[in-house]
């Protein structure tokens, strides 16, 4: 069964626009990290830059699996597994960070 010219131009607009997501989402982390009018703590990297690019990163990663690792379309039971793995992950970086910064001798 052959795509249709219009099927085709929807998710070629779905991509493009995932794709501009990313593109913003990208321009934030950065802006987060080096504009100091931005920083909220006035004092350098501080926890609240960490959890905003958490944050985005975490967004940016379910995008991509969703759309172009096309995610939705399989079992949810991946969708569960993938998730899991990226919840770990940010549950793991942040005990290595606390035990880094306060848990120091």
């Amino acid at each position: 069964m052959a795509d249709t010219p219009e099927a085709i131009r929807k998710s070629i607009r779905t991509y493009l626009f995932v794709g501009g997501i990313l593109f913003i989402g990208t321009i934030v982390t950065v802006m987060v990290a080096t504009v100091p009018w931005l920083d909220v703590g006035h004092h350098g990297f501080d926890a609240m830059d960490a959890i905003l690019g958490l944050a985005i990163a975490a967004t940016k990663a379910s995008l991509v699996a969703a759309i172009f690792m096309h995610l939705r379309f399989d079992s949810r039971l991946l969708t569960w597994v993938f998730v899991a793995g990226l919840l770990l992950a940010v549950a793991v970086y942040i005990a290595m960070v606390t035990t880094f910064r306060y848990w120091q001798a």
